[in-house]
């Protein structure tokens, strides 16, 4: 048994790319995009026929430039998505315009924009998770479109008082990030660090334990992982995300691995409800967190402008 193997025994896989080979090969349960992926993806030959066909029914429908740009970046995402959907049995995340993070209505219209065009795809909103970063507003986009049975992936999560507010607002999953965790400390002390020791891990294991611990019904998935020992750190965490190279590094090793994620439930009550003030001053209190969330609102916002410039250059 390859390593992967037994790896799938204990959480669910979830390819952490729009790839379609690697996705082929590695054959995860879910797969999840961000306008980064998707930015990567825009170059591979697989998807060169997808691009053409969707950006001249954009030039067909829409006569403005700039609406032709942010119309073509929604269609191409949600084509790249259900060109995935074909590939797992699960669902694939697509995510809202990180310019949107602060925004709470303008999340909530364009997760109902992304949902409506992959309806006329013939692929129905089980089989979707709209990604929204995990800032209040889009904590509070979440809540309301849980409610209305559209099911979401909140991302970019550093903190436990993101979690917590997440919990509260009954989303389906979330991702506390691992590796951009580990980076900042890393940084401010010049240490290396043991995957028990790594502070992404501990971190995720501490989101998990309090999913479990107090019965939440949310399902959380540890996302950005730079090493494999992080990922074995986290085995039986409910879902793992990870890049082509990681699948290949825990696909070409044999062994069994440990489990290191338990169900450990035994509150008989749940945390009292974190309000938007207890919120922000447990973000602010954490100055990684805080750092991080910013910085990966920029990162994306800033990918997704360079994949609108290459969308008009292709648009003419």
């Amino acid at each position: 048994m390859t390593q992967l193997e037994a790896l799938k025994q204990l959480s669910m896989v979830v390819a952490d790319t729009g790839d379609l080979e690697a996705i082929k090969r590695y054959q995860p349960h879910d797969a999840t995009t961000n306008p980064s992926l998707i930015l990567k993806a825009f170059e591979l030959p697989g998807y060169q026929a997808l691009i053409d066909e969707t950006l001249s029914q954009v030039k067909a429908d829409i006569a403005d430039p700039q609406a032709r740009v942010d119309e073509a970046v929604d269609r191409l995402s949600v084509a790249m998505g259900s060109e995935i959907t074909q590939l797992i049995p699960g669902r694939v995340s697509t995510e809202v315009a990180a310019k949107l993070s602060f925004d709470r209505e303008a999340s909530i219209a364009k997760a109902h924009r992304l949902i409506e065009l992959y309806e006329q795809r013939g692929i129905g909103r089980e089989r979707v998770l709209i990604k929204l970063a995990s800032t209040w507003e889009g904590i509070r986009a979440a809540e309301q479109l849980e409610k209305e049975g559209i099911q979401c992936n909140l991302t970019l999560l550093f903190s436990e008082a993101q979690a917590r507010a997440c919990f509260d607002a009954g989303v389906y999953l979330i991702s506390p990030f691992v590796g951009r965790v580990t980076d900042w400390y890393k940084q401010k002390t010049g240490q290396e660090y043991t995957p028990e020791e790594d502070p992404g891990v501990v971190f995720v294991r501490k989101v998990c334990d309090i999913a479990s611990r107090y019965r939440y019904d949310t399902v959380v998935m540890g996302a950005s992982f730079r090493t494999k020992g992080q990922i074995l750190g986290l085995a039986g965490c409910n879902r793992l995300t990870i890049s082509p190279a990681l699948l290949e590094e825990l696909e070409s090793e044999e062994g069994d691995i440990e489990r290191k994620i338990s169900d450990v439930g035994d509150a008989s009550e749940r945390l009292a409800p974190i309000d938007e003030a207890a919120f922000r001053w447990g973000l602010n209190q954490d100055a990684m967190a805080t750092e991080k969330l910013a910085e990966g609102i920029r990162r994306f916002a800033d990918d997704q402008a360079t994949l609108e410039e290459k969308l008009a250059a292709r648009l003419g």
